[in-house]
């Protein structure tokens, strides 16, 4: 049975300035306690008044103490999500220097434990938590997915690399829902982005009438957007914006790839080329015909013809041959 994601309860909590006089007033009782104890217990040779001095100043500086533990101050676009022994208390987002539970625990997964010496073996190190780093950052955060290597719609291998710009939106599920916010996100994004690039040829056929990873580099952020919008929902992850930064040819193929485009590109441009030629020449004998400069029979317009489409078609400068004769 599938357990239901915990509701976000966001909470207000007091003052820290008041609570921090407060926790003062204690503590400054809790000493003059155990002091006034000790100076009339002295003066009247009376044990049990030093005892009781001493008992109840040490309890009122423990709880002077355990109050002032209370005090946190969180910075804006920050979060605090809190448990009580293992129960989920709720979410501070309120910037500010305030109060809460002394016994409330900040939780992050994200954040490693510091390490701390244990022991003077050399080698021997232990780890701790610092409350201050449990904070949740809900800032615009930047992941860079380096470039892997995947094949697209035609089976070619392909090297493409994104960037995902995202922020916490809700600090409760990103901390309780999923194990690591950050290491989900950057699993998820790798699996998108590879299921997308399976989906489309690197380059257009020649109809271009798809979408290809290379002509529609754009629409195909978009849709890599949205789908890891969809995956990172239930981790309270926001994705603002996925950018495709490289996108090539694997190593192994790109030669071969650089090739067919230059042979692509040299038939296009052959093309162009005939067509523009074919539509000279016959400019050309048009105008001959119109302005009556010279009657050209089969044979020579066929010449002329060949002639003309040698001087614009040939990859190098025409060498012109003068004939001082005729054709038969």
């Amino acid at each position: 049975m599938k357990k239901e994601n915990v509701q976000e309860k966001v909470l207000h909590p007091a003052s820290g300035y008041l609570m921090l006089l407060f926790g003062l007033v204690i503590l400054i009782a809790g000493i003059g306690g155990i002091i006034a104890g000790s100076v009339v217990g002295a003066m009247n040779e009376n044990g049990v008044l030093i005892g009781v001095g001493v008992c109840v100043g040490t309890i009122l500086i423990i709880a002077g103490i355990l109050f002032l533990c209370g005090l946190k101050v969180l910075n804006p676009n920050e979060a605090y999500v809190l448990t009580l022994f293992g129960n989920y208390y709720g979410t501070i987002k309120q910037e500010g220097f305030f109060w809460t539970n002394p016994f409330c625990s900040a939780i992050n997964p994200t954040v490693k434990a510091l390490p701390v010496v244990t022991g003077k073996v050399e080698g021997s190190v232990g780890s701790i938590s610092v409350g201050a780093g449990k904070k949740v950052s809900m800032r615009m955060m930047t992941l860079d997915n380096k470039k892997q290597k995947v094949n697209d719609l035609m089976g070619n291998p392909v090297e493409i690399g994104a960037v995902v710009i995202w922020r916490v939106v809700d600090p409760t599920k990103a901390v309780i829902n999923v194990e690591n916010y950050k290491n989900y996100l950057s699993i998820q994004c790798d699996a998108i982005i590879r299921n997308t690039a399976r989906q489309y040829p690197y380059d257009t056929n020649e109809s271009g009438d798809e979408k290809s990873l290379r002509g529609s580099s754009q629409e195909i952020a978009d849709i890599m957007c949205q789908e890891l919008q969809k995956k990172t929902e239930d981790a309270g992850i926001k994705i603002e914006e996925v950018r495709i930064t490289h996108l090539a040819y694997a190593p192994e193929i790109a030669s071969a790839m650089l090739q067919r485009q230059q042979a692509a590109a040299i038939i296009d441009a052959r093309q162009k080329i005939v067509e523009g030629a074919v539509g000279m020449v016959e400019m050309a004998l048009t105008k001959l015909n119109e302005n009556e400069i010279v009657e050209l029979d089969e044979e020579r317009k066929a010449a002329m013809v060949s002639n003309l489409l040698v001087v614009l078609c040939g990859n190098k400068e025409a060498q012109p041959i003068v004939n001082s004769g005729t054709l038969y």
